[in-house]
């Protein structure tokens, strides 16, 4: 039947060049796996052993035979069903995505002490490797994580409503699933206000996306409109009761009440189950279920759990109910495709006119090679099959050509080639692991020129970034499991090559082939050296914002919208042709470096600036009366040579420094901290700005950048503009406090309390078990230290019996349940007061916490952000006095925020104020707040 669509090879190239366009601007990523629909460089060096070898391959070919797709719509990472998404894509061959409203910015961090942006960036790579295991794509959309919302009207108010919808209905338009389905519902029993609005827009856009009125931008932009066929939503996981709905965001019962936001009405009936999803399925090829792949997923995203733990085998069912539907089925369903023929030929059913028959004669045709290949897929012989896909391509090819061709309207055009597209990449894949095709693409040693000895097997370890203007040599590695050579019906090597996939132009130059300058060969390395541009771009994301109480991004650049990150600098790539088929494989460049204890790292290829002129904060405060101020500044060099220049602050009106300016000599791959006195004129309480500014011959410097993530994870860079507000505060400080303090899972406490002159000693292990206590006026326990730092509970009795001799200890907020000299109870589901202008009520106004050294008022809580604090204290015994109380709306008083207990000489505070987040954001009442806690042993140096 090939013969029915005559077609030249230079088309069916020219199609498959487009694919790969196509892929970078839409959703570009591994091609090697199975569940990747577009032919695009690769960013991970290495794929999952699931989607390797016979696996990988019996996968794809699973895929080739449906046209099946699904969106999961969430708010945060980690709230995906990875089980159903596994099942779907490696069980059922359906195209799975994961759209996530958010980056989990305003989460908690186990694993490090990065918050906001820099926290979105570790869960935003955590969730990338977690979607390897579910075998998903991923999208994002530009609203960010403010905080912990109870009520989806104040998601709606943080937000925007059209914002969020547009976002989701853009990666519908542009991913075309045939199902949308959500954790959520859009109600209270989906425990917060981002999770109700997660599930609230996964309803709306089953009608939105295919409303060309509606986010017109986009229809100008050129996306066409898209209707799902129909919509889910996970059945909530707690059943309601005699007493109601549970809402844990308010710890509050509500009426059994459900809007569906499809019927546009509310019901007094709680979700029924549609269709239960069979995730603990085990899977032969795979070795295990589809829910235990999916929770060592889940466990990558170590920052939210610190690890998880493999589920044992057996059943494991999730219900889900249905909202929508335009396609007859019934009221109970064996799978989200009852309804829908999702077989090859069913995508026909994209063609509204004209003749279709060739088109169902051709989508018969491509079953029917997929089919054999299927069939006669031995895992020992994966190449027996290769015949069949090669076929296969050729007549999806020629189909491609066909509809172009045809009286189809445009847009019948564009969805059935957007399938063929998918069908194509697919068969891409599936030739690749049939004749065992990889290729690898690695920065390498500098090689001399005319050089062509094979590069070492085991690849050397290079930098991991480089710098505009500068060099470097990369090396292409081809492997196949059968020899190429010149046979036009075997495999052939037709080319190797290094590609920008932001479409920027290096200029790159061949300088050697070792192994592929043979007639026939099954390994060899193409050797390329590259010249990074001068105006090269770095390596950032492509959102960003001015502060962290804007709750949206800023889009820098709106070709990667949608996407986890913009796409790295340099890919190598190869193009294998059989039985006159294109195969192309692509990688993004990788880098080298060992770890110690983990081992050979890889890690893609950056581009870095330069310079980095980085502070050790973007704000902090100053008390009234200071004469100087020590200010430092870190320049480092990213170059592989030494760089010479010049520091200079830009300084308020009326403020000098000393020096005026500073020189600086830096060698390859170094820092400087620059120190400067700063002079400032009559202090008042407001807000200063400084600003750091480098020079290096022409090129001025004003940014600088963090790596953030930790071992076993991607990193990222996060990019600051070298400003720091400064604020002045009315705070004083007895003379001479020494503080320790317990680091629990990382804060910057210890560092604000140095900008008013308290100097803080971080307590080691053996410290907490042997060192004299009695040395410290007060240890300060970290947020969630006793989570983090067994020693800490180890230390229990030598910390209470501090506190008797008359230090003093102040507890920050826990996750868990603590020890403490009196008894007292976090609950089950501790409460939270989300609302940052939540007026907070002294209840003892006149306690020394409150009156020395410094005045405190309810005034010294304006000004916060995000949130006023988490896990207030459910009860407590008498010996504690609470001496505040805040409430959000609707919420019962809280006093459970700030208690103090005395137990013999000393004082024990507790205190779930999140004045961690205030301090590295310059917020005075936090300063003077916590000083007051920590002077409690001393006396006051002033009224």
């Amino acid at each position: 039947m090939v013969s029915n669509f005559p077609i030249s090879l230079r088309t069916i190239r020219s199609a498959c060049a487009l694919t790969i366009i196509c892929a970078f601007t839409v959703a570009g990523s591994v091609q090697e796996v199975p569940w990747r629909a577009q032919i695009a460089a690769s960013p991970d060096a290495q794929a999952l052993p699931e989607d390797r070898g016979a696996a990988g391959l019996a996968q794809t070919l699973r895929k080739l035979d449906t046209w099946a797709s699904l969106m999961f719509i969430v708010a945060h990472p980690d709230d995906e069903d990875g089980g159903m998404l596994a099942f779907e894509s490696r069980g059922m061959g359906a195209r799975t995505a994961i759209l996530t409203l958010t980056r989990g910015e305003g989460g908690q961090n186990a694993m490090s002490g990065e918050s906001y942006d820099a926290l979105g960036l570790i869960r935003t790579n955590e969730l990338l490797l977690a979607d390897q295991y579910s075998g998903s794509e991923q999208f994002f959309a530009t609203v960010a994580d403010y905080g912990f919302s109870k009520t989806i009207d104040e998601a709606h108010q943080q937000w925007g409503h059209e914002r969020v919808l547009c976002d989701v209905v853009r990666a519908v338009r542009m991913y075309h699933p045939l199902v949308t389905a959500s954790t959520f519902t859009g109600n209270i029993s989906d425990g917060h206000g981002h999770h109700q609005v997660s599930g609230e827009v996964n309803q709306e856009v089953f009608t939105a996306a295919g409303d060309p009125t509606v986010c017109r931008d986009q229809i100008a932009a050129g996306l066409r409109p898209w209707s799902p066929l129909k919509v889910y939503a996970r059945v909530p996981f707690f059943p309601a009761s005699n007493k109601g709905i549970f809402d844990y965001a308010t710890n509050k019962w509500s009426p059994v009440r459900f809007y569906d936001y499809m019927a546009k009405q509310w019901s007094d009936s709680f979700p029924a189950a549609t269709l239960e999803i069979p995730e603990g399925t085990w899977d032969p090829i795979l070795g295990e279920s589809y829910i235990q792949i999916a929770r060592d997923g889940w466990s990558q995203q170590k920052s939210q759990n610190g690890g998880g733990t493999q589920p044992l085998s057996g059943p494991f069912n999730v219900a889900y109910h249905r909202y929508g539907s335009s396609v007859k089925t019934t009221d109970k369903e064996n799978s989200f495709f009852d309804g829908i023929d999702t077989s090859l030929p069913g995508i026909a059913s994209l063609a509204h006119s004209g003749n279709t028959a060739p088109l169902v004669a051709a989508l018969n045709d491509i079953h029917h090679h997929v089919a054999t290949a299927l069939y006669n897929d031995l895992p020992a012989h994966p190449e027996k099959i290769a015949p069949e896909l090669a076929t296969g391509y050729k007549v999806t090819q020629q189909m491609i050509e066909w509809v172009n061709n045809s009286g189809l309207s445009a847009d019948d055009k564009a969805n059935i080639n957007h399938e063929l597209n998918i069908k194509l990449a697919q068969f891409n894949t599936a030739l690749a692991e049939a004749l065992g095709l990889e290729v690898s693409a690695l920065v390498m040693p500098h090689t001399a020129p005319g050089a062509n000895a094979a590069p070492p097997s085991n690849p050397e370890e290079t930098p991991t970034t480089v710098t505009p203007g500068s060099e470097i040599d990369v090396r292409v590695h081809v492997t196949a499991a059968p020899y190429w050579g010149p046979s036009q019906e075997g495999l052939q090597l037709a080319r190797t090559w290094l590609d920008q996939p932001d479409g920027s132009k290096w200029e790159v130059t061949r300088i050697g082939a070792p192994g592929l300058d043979a007639v026939s060969s099954n390994a060899g390395d193409a050797i390329f050296r590259v010249y990074v541009p001068r105006n090269a771009a770095v390596t950032r994301p492509y959102f960003t914002r001015p502060n962290t109480e804007q709750p949206y991004y800023d889009i820098t650049d709106p070709r990667w919208l949608t996407l986890p990150l913009a796409p790295y600098p340099l890919a190598g790539w190869a193009e294998f042709h059989y039985m006159d088929v294109p195969i192309r494989l692509g990688e993004v460049v990788q880098t080298v470096h060992r770890v110690p204890g983990i081992g050979g790292v890889y890690q893609p290829l950056a581009v870095v600036p330069q310079l980095s002129v980085n502070l050790p904060a973007s704000a902090g405060v100053v008390p009234f009366g200071t004469a100087t101020i020590p200010f430092s500044v870190t320049v480092s060099n990213q170059e592989t040579d030494g760089a010479d220049g010049t520091l200079h602050l830009n300084l308020p009106p009326g403020w000098t420094s000393d020096p005026a300016d500073a020189s600086f000599h830096l060698t390859p791959d170094s820092s400087q901290s620059i120190r400067f006195t700063l002079h400032p004129g009559q202090l008042t309480g407001q807000n200063y700005e400084i600003s750091a500014v480098a020079q290096s011959g022409n090129v001025r410097f004003t940014e600088g950048f963090t790596t953030v993530g930790y071992p076993g994870l991607r990193p990222y860079y996060l990019y600051r503009p070298a400003t720091y507000r400064l604020r002045g505060v009315d705070v004083k400080v007895p003379p001479g406090l020494k503080v320790g303090y317990i680091m629990g899972t990382g804060d910057d406490v210890p560092e604000a309390l140095g900008e008013i002159g308290i100097q803080t000693h971080l307590l080691t292990s053996s410290e907490l078990a042997q060192a004299d206590l009695s040395t410290y006026d007060a240890i300060i326990v970290g947020i969630r230290a006793y989570s983090a730092r067994p020693d800490l509970t180890a230390a229990t009795q030598r910390l209470f019996a501090y506190v008797k001799d008359g230090g003093t200890l102040l507890v920050q907020y826990q996750s868990v349940q603590f020890p403490a000299p009196y008894p007292l109870t976090l609950g089950r589901n501790p409460e939270k007061v989300v609302d940052e202008h939540a007026p907070v009520t002294l209840l003892e106004p006149n306690s020394s916490v409150f009156t020395a050294p410094n005045h405190i008022t309810s005034a010294d809580f304006d000004g916060w952000v995000e949130e006023r604090g988490h896990s207030f204290l459910e009860s407590w015994s008498s010996q504690y006095t609470p001496l505040t109380e805040v409430h959000d709306e609707g919420q019962d008083p809280q006093k459970g925020g700030l208690l103090e207990a005395h137990d013999g000489k000393g004082t024990y505070f507790y205190m779930s104020y999140a004045a961690y987040r205030q301090l590295p954001e310059g917020v005075s009442g936090a300063y003077r707040l916590l000083a007051n806690l920590i002077s409690a042993g001393k006396a006051p140096s002033g009224p």
